[in-house]
């Protein structure tokens, strides 16, 4: 969905919730229900993980999206295709903040948790804070589905949740029913509640409507019963809120008029802004693009968008393991394509060799690591930061890799265009190090003007570039730009420009094999320069009142960092923060910001490794802030240790 707008930013995040209270006339006989306008709302949709909650949230989300708010997501799901139903490892969840002005996160804590059944509502209960709303789906609540959860009685009855508005209702009796015309077997209907509940909580927030229902027809076009049954169902939910007693108020979240520049917007996750991102850097190179990859959590839908645009010139390949899917990728790039592999953590320890490889051979290639917890297996669903040093060292030999990471699900299209120019302008394999966090989470997005985008475009040799003594004109592989270092890119097959390829270290120039020591120096010396030398912009950093305290951050912990800063700076404190997108190398100004500081402080999703950078580099008593419990930071956990380290 798109929307226009047209404002300046607002300065504001995770605002106090404040409301304003208009009544409304509603159908006749049924009287008048209130509306309370507020300025931000962070609801969570729970459920098994058959129960459709990340469909749900997505609606939700693609419909707010197209009212005009600001908005983050926060998806969380189990790692297990299918785990036992109504069951705590198998609960899936979905958060969704949204605003009237410029939110950051997701939220630290719902004012609504929609709770399909007692996994669900035990799973989640300790994240909601007093006086929130709970939608229970009493159905659920039966002797069986809350013994498997440690539920001695009922929590709607025995007082437990007090604290709590609840609104219990039998969403699954109330599907059944409305669906009754369907003539659909039981558990059949039953499966159309989540749109029931997506129904209700978009007449609580006044969401449209009729996106929603264009894509469930569209969705279950070939089974048009089910997609009108979901429909009907949808429907029922929003008469449900209309009509019953119990939900005497509905909320009103206004347009985010002040929170974006103008321009058109649409609704993104990390993952696909990515893949748009490559998309975009291919057609600026003039290259097709060529994707060998194999499917791993949760990088996997980047190959599954990619494969859908055959029309921009783009290929791909889902290789029968990792290894070949990086082979592949960079026999691509050998052969004159802007070569792409992903994958996440475990996947990159496999492909290691063949990053050594295009090392070596100085081609440029695209690895995308979406990081995951680990190590190992580790946690396939959850996100963490915990391979940046990885990507920095994890190979044998002096390997020197340029390393960049995104800081929201939008700026991964950024990213993938820079990641493309560093790669080509270079001539160097180039790590893009995206999350879990960022590949699932949504935010809006404005899409660019074509003029706006970077001129990619590339150069192949065509000609003999080197003489040699005898005069005769020969072509030198590794004949090297002085200003870049880059060596030419030869396409196979150019009359003339024959060259030997393969592992085994180059001599300088020819590209023979050479065992010479020095020349072994060398190159291992010429290609480290290439990539300290790699043009990157200056880190700039938010100090308005010159303070003496600074957050540094990378990656996703962009949003959490900036939200803590804007609490502090709110509550009468002063502290500065800098967010590094290139980590290889680092900004050539950074040592200098680094020593402006009396304190620094590095919060990560790992224990430290940015921290034992910085330190080893500069010389500096970086104090970390870890967290890797495969969750992104809270706002408000941060701006507690900011706090700290400033009165320290």
């Amino acid at each position: 969905m798109t929307s226009q707008v047209s404002s300046q930013a607002d300065t504001t995040d995770e605002a106090v919730l404040g409301e304003q209270r208009a009544p409304r006339a509603t159908n006749a006989g049924i009287g008048v229900k209130e509306i309370r306008r507020l300025d931000r709302v962070i609801i969570r949709f729970a459920g098994d993980s058959g129960d459709g909650m990340q469909l749900t949230g997505d609606r939700f989300t693609s419909e707010t999206a197209s009212f005009g708010n600001d908005l983050s997501t926060l998806p969380n799901f189990p790692a297990e295709i299918r785990a036992p139903a109504g069951t705590l490892p198998g609960v899936s969840s979905f958060q969704l903040h949204f605003a009237d002005h410029d939110i950051l996160t997701p939220g630290d804590a719902p004012n609504v948790l929609v709770a399909m059944n007692p996994a669900a509502l035990r799973a989640n209960i300790g994240d909601v804070p007093r006086g929130a709303e709970l939608i229970v789906n009493t159905d659920e609540f039966t002797k069986r589905p809350m013994a498997k959860v440690g539920y001695d009685t009922s929590p709607l009855e025995d007082g437990s949740l007090e604290a709590f508005n609840v609104h219990p209702v039998p969403l699954t009796t109330l599907t059944i029913e409305a669906l009754k015309e369907f003539g659909l077997p039981r558990k059949e209907a039953e499966r159309s509640k989540n749109m029931f509940a997506l129904g209700l909580l978009s007449w609580m927030y006044h969401r449209p409507t009729e996106g929603t229902e264009a894509f469930l027809r569209q969705k279950f076009a070939k089974k048009p019963q089910i997609a009108e049954a979901n429909v009907t169902a949808f429907r029922a939910g929003w008469n449900f809120g209309e009509t019953t007693e119990d939900f005497a108020v509905s909320y009103e979240v206004a347009p985010a008029s002040k929170a974006f520049p103008t321009g058109t917007y649409r609704n993104i996750s990390g993952n696909l802004a990515l893949s748009y991102g490559l998309i975009a850097a291919s057609r600026q190179a003039g290259l097709p693009l060529y994707l060998g990859s194999y499917p791993i959590t949760p990088a996997s839908d980047i190959l599954h968008e990619l494969s859908r645009h055959k029309n921009f010139g783009v290929r791909t390949f889902q290789a029968e393991d990792e290894i070949a899917g990086i082979g592949a990728a960079l026999g691509a790039a050998f052969g004159g394509s802007l070569g792409v592999t992903t994958t996440s953590g475990p996947g990159v320890a496999l492909k290691s060799e063949t990053i050594g490889l295009a090392v070596s051979l100085e081609l440029p290639l695209l690895i995308v690591d979406i990081q995951r917890g680990g190590p190992s297996t580790g946690l396939p669903t959850k996100t963490e930061q915990a391979d940046l040093l990885q990507a920095m060292y994890g190979r044998n030999g002096e390997a020197p890799v340029p390393v960049i990471a995104p800081k929201t699900p939008a700026d991964c299209f950024d990213a993938a265009l820079e990641a493309a120019r560093i790669a080509l302008t270079y001539r160097t394999p180039v790590f893009l190090l995206s999350d879990g966090y960022l590949a699932n989470g949504s935010e809006p997005w404005r899409i660019p003007d074509l003029e706006q985008l970077p001129d990619l475009q590339v150069t192949f040799a065509t000609t003999p570039n080197h003489v040699l003594d005898d005069g005769t004109e020969v072509f030198w592989p590794y004949k090297r730009d002085p200003e870049t270092l880059a060596r030419p890119w030869a396409v196979p097959g150019t009359p003339g420009l024959e060259h030997r390829i393969g592992g085994i270290e180059k001599q300088d120039g020819t590209g023979n094999i050479s065992y010479d020591p020095a020349n072994h120096d060398f190159m291992v010396r010429t290609r480290q320069a290439k990539i300290d030398n790699i043009d990157v912009p200056d880190l700039e950093v938010d100090d308005p009142t010159g303070a003496t305290t600074l957050v540094l951050g990378w990656g996703s912990t962009y949003g959490p960092i900036t939200a803590a800063v804007r609490r502090l700076r709110a509550a009468g404190d002063t502290i500065a923060q800098a967010h590094l997108r290139h980590l290889n190398p680092f900004p050539r100004n950074l040592g200098e910001i680094l020593h402006r500081y009396d304190r620094v402080v590095i919060p990560e999703m790992n224990l430290g490794q940015l921290a034992t950078l910085v330190r080893a580099r500069y010389l500096v008593d970086a104090h970390s802030y870890n967290q890797v419990n495969g969750m992104p930071f809270k706002a408000e956990q941060l701006a507690t240790a900011l706090k700290e380290a400033i009165d320290d």
